[in-house]
């Protein structure tokens, strides 16, 4: 069968090998009834096809986490012909103890002693044919994120899927009794007895790292690398989406025009005019953010200033069952919902992932903070709008509060908690090859996806504001919102603030075009929607109908129903396709939307006692 099965504890470089192993030739889900993320693949060496199975990160198998059980039952099970396990060469000790505990389990293995180019940067000599002798398994020294390393692997891996090895020891108990932490430990030094030496040994700390580590100053460098990182990310992507943009204005006219002259029905001309150009424009704008954050936090992370970064945090975000490590997709969340669900790649296993994708969709993107003052300063003065965007923010800490007390139970169960035990990696040059090249792929990975799912969505609403004359009331949007009004009334919404309400879990900037649309008729809900980067608004008219038609009470309600609505489409379908999971997806959408018309409800009967 040529299996092979990666195991390591989490940023043992488990994902660098799978994915430059693997390519294009994978497929990521999750494991049958878990929430962990399952990942398979092939390659092909000397006309042989191998399958690379890249089992859940985890510090050890003698836990009950669902990433250690799923590890151990499928190793188990016998279906990996062989098993390469990763260790950190720069902190050789204490990675050590994953294959302490893989030892028991009797199965044909290597080594993989990963990170060698930090090992050496910390002055550390490792006798990797010492360690061999010791263990009985074959030992590669290895840098996962160089190229040049891959053919050794994989003529490794021929070599010994042809004439296994196993381990020649495994530790035991000196009094007979239930192997114990200690006893691997002790097992652990036995096998590097000799084996690693380090020159100047005194450690002295790097200046950066003695500030870094200071409980307020390190939080504020930290802060400073991760906005610079976010702008780096939008310097990056905005190339391609400028490039993107230009696709909606460039294509509609001609193809509108080419169907037209053919008598092809107004429906066709809809779809292929509007929706295509602007799904591929949506696609090309998931792809940019994608590339942009990977690149951006791909450096941090390479370097080891994502680790520190995640030591700062660590003590605060654990209270909401997340890992100092999220505090940089929660930061890139406020600049774009999109951004900020790539980030929680960075996240150790999929719980916490999603979890933290869950959390980000509470904040505030940039889009909102472009809108949502707008419509707050035709109903309030300067002083009332600023008090609105404290609530927002004072709301977001709420939101992300419960968030983590509805999901975190499930995703980041409390048994499976612990605190962050970490040495610091030393700071060190990017390998930029590497960076890029994962970063591409990823980019990739999520266009092709993306095109499905934002097409998919982009039909839906499509087909809920079309009309044949482009009059809002003939479209199925307006049947359906008058017919619920009477149930929208309850969270404070009518039915033009309540399309306005469903426009912006479709793209919140489309939310100001879309009111337009509808209370002043200067263009249709379909255009607002979709070009809602060039539909012209007359900003007076809109001001002046909606103050006869909205009370300041349904404003409010408006502002903050939109703002916690589920973000946009493309965030939607990025959650999906970094989950992998549609029944996680559709749960967090359902609990944002079911919860942002209770808080309309909510803030529209306390509004009404005082407006």
């Amino acid at each position: 069968m040529n299996r092979i099965a990666l195991l390591g504890q989490p940023n043992s470089g488990k994902s660098t090998v799978f994915n430059q192993l693997t390519g294009s030739r994978q497929h990521v889900g999750n494991w049958p009834g878990k929430t962990v993320e399952k990942k398979d693949g092939t390659y092909t060496w000397n006309g042989q096809t191998y399958t690379v199975t890249d089992l859940p990160g985890s510090y050890g198998l003698s836990g009950n986490s669902d990433e250690e059980v799923i590890t151990e039952n499928y190793i188990k099970s016998g279906e990996a012909d062989l098993v390469c396990v990763l260790v950190d060469a720069s902190q050789l000790q204490r990675s050590m103890y994953m294959l302490a505990e893989f030892a028991e389990l009797d199965t044909p293995a290597v080594l993989l002693l990963n990170m060698m180019d930090v090992a050496k940067m910390q002055n550390k000599e490792i006798n990797a044919e010492l360690l061999q002798e010791h263990l009985g398994i074959p030992v590669l020294p290895f840098t996962a994120a160089e190229n040049k390393d891959y053919d050794a692997l994989k003529t490794l891996f021929e070599k010994e899927l042809a004439s296994p090895h196993k381990l020649a020891s495994v530790p035991v108990s000196a009094d007979g009794a239930e192997v114990s932490a200690q006893d691997k430990y002790d097992w652990i030094d036995r096998m590097l007895a000799g084996v690693s030496e380090q020159r100047n040994t005194v450690y002295v700390m790097s200046k950066l790292d003695q500030k870094m580590t200071r409980p307020v100053l390190g939080k504020l460098i930290s802060l400073g690398f991760v906005l610079l990182a976010f702008i780096a990310a939008f310097i990056i992507c905005m190339p391609f989406m400028l490039i993107g943009s230009m696709i909606p204005p460039l294509l509609n006219p001609p193809i509108a025009n080419f169907l037209n002259s053919l008598h092809v029905h107004p429906w066709a001309v809809s779809v292929f005019s509007l929706i295509i150009p602007n799904t591929l424009y949506f696609s090309i704008s998931m792809e940019a953010f994608v590339f942009g954050v990977s690149t951006a936090f791909g450096y941090l992370e390479e370097i080891g200033m994502l680790a520190r970064i995640a030591y700062q945090f660590d003590g605060i975000l654990s209270k909401l069952g997340l890992q100092g490590k999220a505090v940089a997709p929660i930061l890139m969340g406020f600049g774009c919902t999109i951004g900020g669900t790539t980030g929680t790649r960075v996240m150790d296993n999929w719980g916490q992932k999603m979890l933290a994708m869950a959390v980000v969709w509470a904040v505030p993107c940039g889009s909102i903070w472009a809108v949502m003052p707008v419509i707050s300063g035709m109903f309030f003065p300067a002083w009332g709008t600023v008090l609105v965007c404290l609530g927002i923010l004072l709301y977001m800490l709420v939101m992300m509060w419960i968030v983590a007390k509805v999901f975190g139970p499930k995703l980041s169960p409390e048994s499976a908690r612990a605190g962050m035990v970490m040495e610091l990696p030393p700071v060190h040059k990017a390998h930029w090859g590497h960076i890029l090249k994962e970063a591409l792929y990823k980019a990739w990975d999520i266009f092709n996806r993306a095109l499905r799912t934002v097409s998919l969505i982009s039909l839906i609403f499509w087909a809920l504001s079309y009309s044949s004359s482009g009059a809002l009331e003939a479209s199925l949007l307006y049947r359906i919102g008058t017919a619920i009004e009477p149930v929208t009334k309850i969270f404070g919404l009518g039915w033009r603030t309540f399309m306005g309400f469903l426009s912006s879990a479709f793209a919140k900037e489309a939310v100001l075009g879309v009111l337009n649309a509808i209370f002043v008729g200067q263009s249709s809900v379909l255009d607002a929607t979709f070009n809602a980067k060039t539909v012209t608004m007359d900003a007076a008219a809109l001001t002046g109908m909606m103050l006869q038609n909205v009370s300041k009470a349904e404003a409010l309600a408006f502002i903050f129903a939109c703002t916690f609505n589920v973000p946009c489409v493309m965030a939607l379908s990025t959650t999906y396709r970094e989950s992998h999971s549609l029944k996680w997806t559709a749960r967090v959408a359902g609990f944002y939307i079911g919860g942002a018309l209770i808080l309309s409800g909510i803030v529209y009967h306390i509004a009404s006692l005082f407006m």
